[in-house]
């Protein structure tokens, strides 16, 4: 299981908290210091059944900074995927792979039920 996380992020901390007392074996990834790839966003969009707008990070300074609640609807997929992919701090967090199953955000409910 690999945990993305952003360790200053309250949900994440929330999160990881809830993984270390269900899950025996995980492992962590600092989302600004190993940026998501293109092709990984891809894949886990794709495995979790999300539209692609939920992988927006729509709490954070630099989605508000871009102005990005109006510019995505006009951008491509293809656009979205590269500029989510150009910094870890416009992905919604924490993400958790898990196998097929792919869970964007923490809702505690959710994590146990998927795992």
């Amino acid at each position: 299981m690999l945990f993305i996380e952003y360790p200053k992020c309250t949900t994440c901390q929330k999160a990881k908290k809830w993984l270390e007392g269900h899950v025996s074996d995980f492992e962590c990834r600092h989302i600004k210091e190993k940026n998501p790839s293109e092709e990984e966003l891809r894949e886990w969009q794709r495995k979790s059944g999300l539209p692609l707008r939920k992988f927006f990070n729509t709490s954070g300074m630099l989605y508000r900074e871009m102005d990005l609640k109006n510019r995505l609807e006009s951008m491509s997929e293809d656009e979205q995927f590269k500029l989510l992919a150009s910094d870890g701090m416009l992905v919604k967090r924490p993400i958790l792979v898990a196998g097929d199953a792919v869970l964007v955000g923490f809702k505690e409910k959710e994590w146990a039920e998927k795992l």
